[in-house]
């Protein structure tokens, strides 16, 4: 009993590290982000700033090439952000959790087909998808990049789906479920889905992640949010003619999307131990 006590503190110990320190970075972000949605230091569209000035009492964060203060850009980028994350990870769980059911409940040639094809979609970049979707509009706006963002991350969250849908459909109390006369829409609603959501829950967390830093190079690439939306991305492409006599420039935009996607590395993992049962006593 000893060992057993001994154990569990160092376990919870380093969930809370890890969770804690993922919330405070994503939690810091996002304040930043829905504050810009009230308040920002300056306009976006403000160039009464001298150009490129460095980091001062005016101007937190310094100045553009053009005289805009960069702690705007920033806080407006991390609200685009965060937007482009949900937007992506929404449109890609409606696709994928009900493209993974579907499967998990097809007759056999089907699931096996719909598998392949998850495969096939898996294998190309999301990054590359986005940017066929993009092109296929022949529009780069901020609604386009998050479509393109969601339909590339929704084979991944549906092969996930279907994995845990089939393990919870093996089980004694499915087989109960069924010979009780439930249907198998409630057994979905009341069974399936409460049963595979939490660990769902950890790869939309890195799903997320993922969509963040794909918008950051559409935008980086010219497909992105379109001026004057201050993507992250776009204002790393604007810095990399002046990185080296204003490096904060590149710098300040690349650490925030660093954080960001940090944070919810870490979220998922504390996600991850605390629901993977395999992992409860390491």
């Amino acid at each position: 009993m000893s060992t057993a006590s001994t154990a569990f503190p160092r376990r919870s110990k380093r969930i809370n590290i890890t969770f804690w320190l993922g919330l405070v970075l994503v939690g810091g972000i996002s304040l930043a982000g829905i504050l810009s949605l009230f308040w920002t230091p300056y306009a976006l569209s403000d160039m009464a700033g001298g150009r490129l000035e460095a980091p001062n009492a005016s101007h937190w964060a310094g100045t553009d090439r053009l005289g805009r203060d960069m702690f705007t850009q920033l806080m407006i980028g991390a609200r685009i952000a965060l937007i482009v994350g949900c937007g992506a990870v929404g449109i890609g769980a409606a696709i994928g959790v009900t493209t993974g059911l579907l499967a998990a409940f097809a007759t056999r040639f089907l699931d096996d087909a719909l598998a392949a094809f998850m495969d096939i979609l898996i294998a190309f970049p999301t990054l590359l998808v986005a940017m066929l979707v993009v092109a296929a509009r022949e529009e780069s706006s901020l609604g386009t990049a998050i479509l393109a963002l969601g339909i590339g991350v929704s084979p991944i969250i549906a092969r996930i789906t279907r994995i845990l849908t089939k393990q919870v459909l093996g089980q004694d109390y499915i087989i109960a479920a069924r010979v009780s006369g439930t249907s198998w829409g409630a057994i979905v609603f009341w069974h399936i889905l409460p049963n595979i959501v939490p660990f769902l829950a950890v790869n939309l967390a890195l799903q997320f992640g993922l969509a963040v830093m794909a918008e950051a190079s559409l935008s980086y690439l010219g497909l992105g949010a379109p001026p004057p939306n201050a993507s992250w991305g776009h204002m790393l492409h604007e810095a990399q003619g002046t990185v080296y006599t204003a490096p904060w420039g590149a710098i300040l935009p690349g650490l925030a999307l660093f954080a960001l996607v940090i944070g919810i590395n870490l979220l998922a993992d504390g996600l991850r131990d605390r629901f993977d049962p395999s992992r409860r006593d390491m």
